[in-house]
């Protein structure tokens, strides 16, 4: 045996609580590519950039180089078909290439669209060309309680979470992608003082909200040096005054004073916002 191959060996779990499976173990077929389904709910359409990642696996298909899908029994008009979770890419190229009849794929329990939603969270939580935006969908489909929480502060402040960077309409007032800023506002502040906030950006009809944007409210409306001197009506009024002009003079602010963009944004507009004389309450 070479010095450099080694045996898989188990490691010291010691402190752990090593989970039983709560399902049972997958079971691989060979199927026709063509017979499999993708489930909308949880899955993302195919981008140009997702296009040209199938044309790469179709010129230089190699077995060696295979992963299998990850499939989901489920009903379709009463007959039951196999949904793919996870390679529907990899599926795809294999049914556009003529050399390939068959594929194996992975078929695991999970029997309706949220098990498979979480089933498909799971498979790629870790994978840095699942987005945030589409980890987002699969956990509304899978009824995740944050996922929901956080499309209904959206809701009430009348702001859209849109599915793809690409699914800005008009002008993308009202609209946003910045899904992980949102979770984090109202993971510090709460629902209610996250709904006010993105009400601020969303009522001055500027275009998509960002996450810059959205950092720059909260400090406004958080930090007693702004907050206890502005209205939440005062920095949308700023906002609609200044309108692109206040991203291009807190770039400026932001390199001359060597702070955050985020930050020299909020400034810009408190600098412009209407002042109040006596300290206000404050937001919590």
């Amino acid at each position: 045996m070479q010095e450099n191959i080694r045996p898989i060996a188990p490691i010291g779990i010691s402190g752990l609580e090593p989970q039983e499976p709560p399902t049972g173990m997958p079971i691989f077929e060979l199927v026709k590519p063509a017979d499999l389904y993708v489930d909308p709910a949880y899955q993302r359409n195919i981008s140009e950039k997702g296009m040209r990642q199938i044309r790469r696996i179709i010129e230089g298909f190699d077995w060696t180089s295979f992963k299998p899908p990850i499939c989901a029994y489920g009903v379709l008009e009463g007959r039951t078909i196999l949904k793919v979770l996870d390679g529907q890419h990899t599926a795809i190229a294999a049914a556009s290439n003529p050399h390939i009849n068959e594929i194996p794929v992975m078929i695991v329990e999970a029997r309706n669209t949220v098990d498979q939603a979480k089933a498909f969270i799971g498979q790629n939580t870790d994978r840095l060309a699942v987005t945030t935006l589409q980890l987002h969908q699969a956990a509304l489909a899978s009824a995740n309680e944050d996922a929901q929480t956080l499309e209904l502060v959206c809701a009430r402040a009348n702001v859209r979470v849109m599915k793809s960077p690409n699914a800005y309409t008009g002008t993308g007032a009202r609209q946003t992608i910045a899904v992980k800023q949102v979770e984090a506002l109202i993971a510090r502040r709460g629902p209610m003082c996250a709904r006010e906030i993105l009400e601020v950006l969303a009522n001055a009809e500027i275009g998509p909200l960002t996450a810059s944007q959205i950092k720059a409210v909260e400090m406004l409306m958080t930090e007693p040096k702004y907050s206890d001197f502005v209205f939440p009506d005062d920095i949308t009024v700023a906002m609609v005054d200044l309108l692109s002009a206040a991203e291009e003079e807190a770039k400026v602010f932001s390199a001359s004073h060597k702070i955050t963009f985020w930050r020299a944004l909020g400034i810009t507009w408190f600098q412009k916002a209407k002042k109040r004389k006596q300290p206000l309450a404050r937001v919590a």
